[in-house]
């Protein structure tokens, strides 16, 4: 009987290891999955390569996982804002190094290595210091149709964390609104994926037609309790 729900979040966790690269869900604070990040934070796996969006808010999700020290690399397209000084004091201490991805291409480069594309062109960049690797050697760049591109490469991940809402034993998947944004690609793009729920129903109790990741994308369910802001705390939701 196929039966992916954890019974805790560290059971879901317990297969990451030191150097991976994990691919978190979220955009800014909708979709974070901060159980799960909490969970790695407990786990202890080091020397990681994450992926997400931003580069953490205040002190807490993301931002406390890179205060711990144990990422090694951040994959984003949008790191700095009012409140990311975690990021800001690591990053310019020299102890965390940062790949600066336009957020068009770093969705792309997520579904491309789910969708089992070698590469691709796009013209974002091009002419940037967007347009060259890490070591400073250029790009390979093509001129299409008139139009300058460059070439840039699918980002594969060992682990996906992503929020979903309700999911069944299988692991199908659905998503509240735009939590939902780079969770099912995360999910494709990743040797395995692990989620967290809301809820968690019978088998056929999901609609068809409303399960956006499917079970053959997903590892691992937890089910966590739903966090609701009330006069400026938290309770948590029946």
């Amino acid at each position: 009987m196929i039966n992916k729900i954890a019974h805790s979040v560290a059971e879901a966790l317990e297969g990451v290891k030191d150097g991976s690269t994990v691919m978190i869900g979220g955009f800014g604070t909708a979709g974070i999955p901060n159980e799960l990040i909490d969970g790695l934070i407990a786990q202890g796996a080091k020397d990681l390569t994450v992926v997400n969006n931003n580069a953490g808010n205040g002190d807490t999700g993301l931002a406390a996982l890179l205060a711990t020290g144990r990422v090694r690399k951040i994959i984003c397209s949008f790191p700095r804002q009012a409140d990311s000084q975690v990021f800001d004091g690591l990053y310019r201490s020299g102890k965390l190094e940062l790949e600066l991805v336009p957020q068009g291409n770093l969705s792309e480069r997520i579904r491309a290595a789910g969708a089992g594309i070698g590469a691709f062109f796009t013209p974002t960049g091009y002419g940037t210091e967007l347009a060259k690797n890490a070591d400073g050697s250029s790009k390979e760049t093509r001129e299409i149709n008139g139009k300058q591109y460059v070439l840039e490469h699918p980002i594969h991940g060992d682990v996906a964390l992503i929020k979903a809402e309700r999911g069944d034993r299988w692991g199908n998947l659905t998503y509240r609104m735009t939590a939902r944004n780079f969770g099912p690609s995360m999910a494709m793009a990743c040797k395995q994926s692990i989620a967290s729920v809301h809820e968690i129903v019978e088998l056929g109790d999901l609609d068809p037609e409303a399960v956006v990741t499917p079970a053959i994308f997903v590892s691992k369910i937890v089910k966590v309790e739903r966090q609701v802001t009330q006069g400026g705390g938290f309770k948590k939701a029946a």
